[in-house]
């Protein structure tokens, strides 16, 4: 006898993917708006709204739920 998995409920979400996701589209929407052939990491980090290495005052603070990009 075969066996089929049921579905998943649709209201379980992935909290973390979703973060992921709508980043991951707010570099490609700043990608194709680029004059440039890349995103330097400083306009990358400006997409993101996360503070760079150098970190500075003048850098927006990260909005909830971003991610941290870390030195290394």
């Amino acid at each position: 006898m075969l066996y089929v998995a049921g579905h998943r409920p649709t209201t379980v979400q992935d909290c973390v993917a979703l973060v992921e996701i709508d980043l991951t589209g707010e570099l490609m929407i700043a990608a194709a708006a680029a004059s440039e052939d890349r995103l330097s990491p400083d306009r990358i980090d400006e997409v993101l709204e996360v503070e760079g290495e150098g970190g500075g005052a003048d850098r927006m603070p990260p909005r909830p739920g971003a991610a941290r990009r870390t030195p290394g």
